[in-house]
């Protein structure tokens, strides 16, 4: 088989969710780490216009957008299958990758785990306090959210692990590393699944730099 090469930025969830899969499912991969800003050169713009992470290329194939990745790599490795196969609890998982990539990241991510992790971490910044504020209704709707669709289930999406615990672990792990991720999450049906994510090989290999675990 090809190498498949993985580019992304340490610390970055969508980085993370991409190797995590990869761990769980024994896969052999080359991480290219990027340092800061290293998404913006022209070398990496060539193979992602958009200047986000991650990428991967699996030889002459190169893919970015992580859903699109997690599903590729899902079936490029099927064992084990991280797509339901009953239809409602497929379109559960896609309706909780897009909760994640079109509310939880812009809405909360963005401000608050950028303004008390990553700009603190990476840039040496204080936090906006403003900016975390603002974003914390937010937060309160989609982590209430999540949680109303975990319900009693072990998993986001029933009994078995799914690309939608991939993709949204990362997210929230380092959302609950912050005061306000740790207000909310905690007493919440989300803290249990949580528990039950960390103790996964595939978070526990794939985890945050320190200086990143460390800032808040």
């Amino acid at each position: 088989m090809s190498e498949l090469v993985v580019h992304g930025i340490p610390g970055s969830p969508f980085l993370r969710a991409v190797m995590a899969l990869l761990e769980e499912k024994s896969a052999a991969y080359r991480l290219q780490p990027l340092g800061s800003g290293g998404q913006r050169t022209e070398a990496y713009r060539a193979m992602h216009p958009f200047a986000r992470v991650p990428v991967i290329q699996h030889g002459d194939f190169t893919l970015y957008e992580t859903q699109a990745i997690l599903r590729y790599l899902d079936n490029l490795f099927p064992t084990p299958a991280l797509q339901p196969v009953d239809l409602r609890r497929a379109a559960r998982m896609d309706q909780l990758m897009g909760i994640s990539d079109w509310y939880f990241f812009p809405k909360v991510a963005g401000p608050i785990v950028f303004q008390r992790v990553v700009g603190p971490a990476i840039m040496g910044m204080v936090a906006d306090e403003a900016v975390v504020a603002a974003a914390v209704p937010d937060a309160a709707l989609c982590t209430a959210t999540i949680a109303d669709l975990l319900g009693d289930q072990t998993f986001l999406t029933g009994d078995t692990f799914s690309l939608a615990d991939v993709h949204l672990y990362p997210q929230l792990f380092l959302f609950g590393l912050t005061p306000e991720g740790r207000n909310l999450l905690d007493g919440s049906p989300l803290r249990a699944w949580m528990d039950r994510m960390a103790a996964r090989p595939c978070f526990q290999t794939t985890l945050p730099p320190p200086g990143m675990r460390d800032a808040v």
